[in-house]
C-alpha cells in the first residue's frame, strides 16, 4: 500500500507533499475530513513499532489537557489519536513496508529516497 495521511489545512504537510512529488499510485487521506479508523492506526503502528511514534506532542490539545504531566501508555496514545486527528504526527507516509512519520528534514529526505529511489 502506498498512502499518505495529511492535513489539508497544514502548510507544512502541503509543502512536504509538493516536495515529495508523490506518484499518482499514492492514496491521499486528509485526516480532518476523512478521519482515521482504528484499523488504519493499527496498520501504521505495525510499521512504526509503537503508538508513541505516531503521536504528536506538539498538538494544541496535548498542551491544553496538560498531558505532558501524565504517564501515557500505548493504549492512551492510540485512544487519543483516534479521538482527535491533531494527535497524529503528520504527515504519515506509507510506502509499502516502510513508514515515514512527521516533518523533520531527515524523515522527508528518507521518504523521498524510498519513493523515487534516488
Amino acid at each position: 500500500m502506498r498512502k499518505v495521511y495529511y492535513l489539508s489545512t497544514c502548510d507544512t504537510c502541503k509543502r512536504i507533499m509538493d516536495e515529495l512529488e508523490l506518484p499518482s499510485a499514492f492514496i491521499k487521506q486528509d485526516i480532518k475530513t476523512q478521519g482515521i479508523t482504528e484499523t488504519e492506526v493499527e496498520e501504521m503502528v505495525n510499521l512504526a513499532g509503537d503508538y508513541e511514534a505516531l503521536f504528536s506532542k506538539r498538538a494544541r490539545l496535548y498542551k491544553e489537557r496538560n498531558l505532558k504531566n501524565e504517564e501515557l501508555l500505548d493504549e492512551d496514545y492510540k485512544n487519543l489519536i483516534l479521538e482527535h486527528y491533531t494527535f497524529l504526527k503528520r504527515p504519515v507516509i506509507i510506502d509499502n513496508d516502510k513508514i515515514f512519520i512527521g516533518n523533520s528534514k531527515k524523515t522527508v529526505e528518507a521518504a523521498k529516497k524510498a519513493i523515487h529511489g534516488s
